[in-house]
């Protein structure tokens, strides 16, 4: 490599492009100050393959797939992360006498010599791919050190609790101990891509988890006495009483990192060894999903569209926390803000701000509650009315009362499945005739991590999970199903992303029958014999079938698999696998599509 190559004559040379195209890439190149590589790209010309495959063989230094390699995290470390995306590096491997770095852009000589003077030992180059060399300094240059650096510094600098309050008023200066700490665990948190940051003190520890893909992510600060600093910061932040530390406190703040502004919700609470604190993260510049983005296949999301240019009537989406819900109701909302259209929502909290949308935050402590601004909601002339969810029994009565005088109302209910939600409302008070007049459809979701497409493998079901597959469909004994089998890409677990799975179910003369009458016995045996009617197990194990998601998955959807030995030694099997609420992990569309990572939930 001592002789600098011109990749665009080397492209020609070796007929991927003609002279032609070198000149019309060099021309946009100057336009975008990008790469003539990556402009070729860009440019559809050549593929990124081809490029590596080239630049491989011509400088006669391997192509590296760092997906399936196993890269050395330590040996990672040696090379700052600063440095690492300043010349496209990473070093893969500790080799003893020498260190194997992966290069983008490996016939960049300067960014060679820079590296040799950089790290410890001579160099072996090897070409990779630019877009995973991003994807892994998000993986491996995490800041857990960085955050126990810092949380040691802010232990060292202030003793005890009282020593802090008495500098509270300094908290706005960013450059403070506790400042930084939380600025590199919210960075932490986003490079993860979380979707919420758990801060719990222990007796002898501080713990600080991320929930990503629905799953919890450990780390342990010894450093235990600077739990109250943290949590004290984040009540200044959100505007919280500092002094009150025997009650609950929900809040919101915001927070920059990398050039995204964060919205923050904040929820504190007592415990046994002070106060525990929750923060889910909404990322305001990656902007709402649409319906058709959020994986919904596409005869059900025309049978929803029907549900929604109805003039009038109630539509719920129901599931547990963290299921899409509010993301559903944002997305429904999106194709309906039209000018001829006025929409209001009442919302606890007002998640993300929808133009000409008139959108009220719930304030109970002055009294405006839901059911109090439903009420002054519909003497403001709407035609579509949002409320965040049905809570009480006034509420129900009002929305659907709104629902049956001419206007439509969206809402969530937290219930297991869409057949128990109608049932729910009842419960709740509400009479039979007045659901069954004003409810039009019901939305049902989870979400169920998705197999990463770069570890899948075949999986065969053990005899268990085949017996509480077989209940849902009998015909799983010769299914060829997947799992992943971990890597690099999908940080060892198997998954990458989550997928929804949804079920709709529409009111129909029987069912508004039974309701009227209170039978709920008879408006759920119309139901499950509802014509389109799929519910949420049968759909999951579908996506299984296609190997978009595990058979565990599907198990723990239905919360059987800590039955199965038992359920094995009795006599009687359950006749049907019902739909539990589980809090199951995050996203993306059974064909690929954008992911359902970010998808908040009141």
């Amino acid at each position: 490599m001592s002789v600098k190559v011109r990749l665009g004559d080397l492209l020609v040379q070796n007929g991927l492009i003609d002279e032609p195209q070198l000149m019309a890439a060099l021309a946009e190149q100057r336009q975008t100050g990008r790469k003539l590589g990556a402009t070729l790209i860009a440019m559809e010309l050549v593929t990124e393959q081809q490029l590596l495959e080239l630049l491989s063989t011509h400088l006669n230094v391997p192509l590296i797939d760092i997906d399936q390699f196993t890269v050395n995290p330590a040996a990672v470390k040696l090379l700052p992360e600063v440095q690492a995306r300043r010349y496209r590096a990473l070093v893969l491997e500790d080799k003893g006498n020498t260190l194997l770095v992966g290069m983008s852009d490996p016939a960049d000589l300067t960014a060679v010599d820079n590296l040799g003077d950089l790290l410890p030992k001579p160099l072996e180059i090897a070409v990779v791919s630019e877009q995973q060399l991003f994807n892994a300094y998000d993986s491996f240059y995490r800041r857990t050190d960085e955050i126990a650096s810092f949380a040691q510094e802010l232990a060292n600098e202030y003793r005890d609790e009282e020593e802090f309050e008495l500098t509270a008023g300094l908290a706005d200066e960013q450059d403070t101990a506790v400042a930084r700490l939380l600025q590199s665990i919210f960075e932490d948190a986003v490079q993860a891509k979380a979707s919420d940051i758990h801060i719990e003190p222990d007796e002898q520890q501080l713990r600080i988890r991320q929930r990503v893909d629905g799953i919890l992510q450990e780390t342990v600060i010894p450093e235990r006495n600077i739990a109250a600093a943290l949590v004290l910061r984040l009540k200044l932040m959100a505007g919280l009483d500092i002094s009150e530390k025997r009650l609950p406190q929900d809040g919101r703040t915001q927070f920059r990192v990398k050039g995204h502004r964060i919205d923050v919700r904040l929820s504190t609470m007592p415990v046994q060894s002070g106060e525990a604190v929750v923060m889910r993260l909404l990322d305001q510049s990656a902007g709402l999903l649409t319906l058709d983005e959020t994986g919904m296949p596409k005869p059900l999301l025309d049978r929803i569209r029907i549900l929604l240019q109805r003039p009038h009537g109630m539509i719920l989406v129901t599931g547990p926390t963290g299921s899409g819900k509010t993301t559903t109701l944002y997305g429904a909302l999106s194709e309906l803000n039209q000018p001829q259209r006025k929409i209001i929502t009442v919302e606890d909290p007002v998640e993300y701000r929808l133009p000409r949308v008139n959108q009220v935050q719930v304030n109970s402590r002055i009294g405006l509650n839901f059911s109090s601004v439903l009420r002054t909601t519909l003497r403001q002339d709407p035609d579509i009315i949002m409320v965040g969810e049905m809570r009480d029994q006034e509420t129900v009565e009002i929305g659907l009362r709104g629902a049956l005088t001419g206007h439509l109302v969206l809402s969530t209910l937290h219930t297991n499945d869409a057949v128990s939600s109608a049932i729910r409302l009842l419960d709740m008070g509400a009479p039979g005739y007045l659901v069954a007049s004003s409810l039009r459809g019901i939305i049902a979701q989870r979400l169920v991590r998705r197999i990463c497409d770069n570890c899948e493998t075949t999986y065969t079901p053990t005899h268990d999970e085949l017996f509480w597959l077989s209940h849902i469909d009998p015909n799983v004994e010769n299914v060829v199903f997947k799992r992943g089998a971990g890597c690099q890409k999908c940080n060892h677990s198997g998954y990458r992303g989550r997928i929804g799975v949804f079920e709709l179910l529409e009111l129909t003369d029987p069912m508004m029958d039974a309701l009227k009458t209170g039978d709920t016995a008879a408006f759920s045996t119309h139901a499950a014999r509802s014509p389109g009617y799929k519910p949420l197990s049968h759909v999951a194990l579908t996506y299984a079938k296609m190997g978009h998601t595990t058979v565990e998955e599907v198990l723990k959807l239905v919360e059987m698999v800590a039955e199965v030995p038992q359920a094995e030694q009795d006599s009687e099997a359950p006749e049907a696998v019902g739909n539990t609420e589980q809090n199951i992990p995050n996203q993306g569309k059974p064909d690929g599509g954008l992911s359902l990572e970010e998808f908040p939930d009141a």
